[in-house]
């Protein structure tokens, strides 16, 4: 069955505006597990945009559902990783001067380092995801890595401007969902997905698990975390 992660990096980013204590993504996760997400996704960045190593260590402690921590493969985040013990990592890119993650990561233009960073991850007893691309070097990449999992990033099927555009994309998507089946490699999906456009990419082969962040917070804010977690799954079914 399809589940959701609620990425809740954006709460921490309400609290960072003003360096204070509140909003708490602590709270925010207990609220997301109240209402049925099947698990909790922070992003810790190497310039602590929004969520604290203080936030991955409670989370770490209260989320009762699984905890997937996104991170750079860079030597102070697999450390990190490996001293609190996420349920599961999902790598990907980083760039100070993006807003939002841009693209997925290249695992085929760095196949032997990022072996190198699945065999200490997955040694250590943390499955890694890589966040990729729907590009069929990159999904052999990744199973040639070792990695139990992929995301596959939906940027460019959200950001579609036309029906056209949008289902062409979603092809590309399928495709690279039967090119990951075929590998042995479990899949997952995220970034850009709405209460509007989350529904074809629900009904891919083989999807998973959706992480999805933004639009739960900015509903959240509205009408509360409880409702905005319920009408996203309800969403997902194509119920909404």
């Amino acid at each position: 069955m399809l589940t959701l992660g609620v990425n809740i990096d954006h709460t921490a980013t309400i609290r960072q505006a003003r360096r204070t204590v509140e909003p708490d993504p602590i709270a925010a996760a207990v609220l997301a597990e109240l209402a049925g997400a099947d698990g909790i996704t922070v992003h810790l960045r190497e310039d602590r945009r929004h969520i604290q190593d203080r936030d991955v260590r409670l989370l770490r402690q209260t989320v009762r559902t699984h905890l997937n921590l996104e991170m750079a493969p860079t030597e102070e985040m697999i450390a990190i990783a490996l001293d609190i013990k996420p349920d599961y990592v999902t790598l990907v890119p980083e760039r100070r001067e993006e807003v939002t993650t841009e693209g997925g990561i290249d695992v085929s233009g760095n196949l032997d380092r990022f072996s190198e960073v699945v065999a200490r991850l997955q040694g250590g007893g943390i499955p890694v995801s890589w966040f990729i691309d729907a590009e069929p070097n990159q999904i052999q990449a990744a199973s040639k890595t070792e990695a139990r999992f992929i995301e596959l990033h939906t940027g460019k099927y959200a950001d579609a401007k036309s029906e056209t555009e949008r289902e062409k994309q979603l092809e590309v998507l399928r495709s690279g969902c039967e090119m990951a089946n075929f590998w042995g490699l479990r899949i997952n999906a995220g970034h850009g997905l709405t209460y509007w456009n989350v529904y074809p990419v629900a009904c891919l082969p083989g999807m998973e698990e959706l992480n999805i962040g933004h639009t739960i917070i900015s509903r959240a804010v509205l009408v509360g975390m409880e409702r905005a977690v319920r009408e996203m799954k309800l969403a997902m079914k194509g119920e909404l």
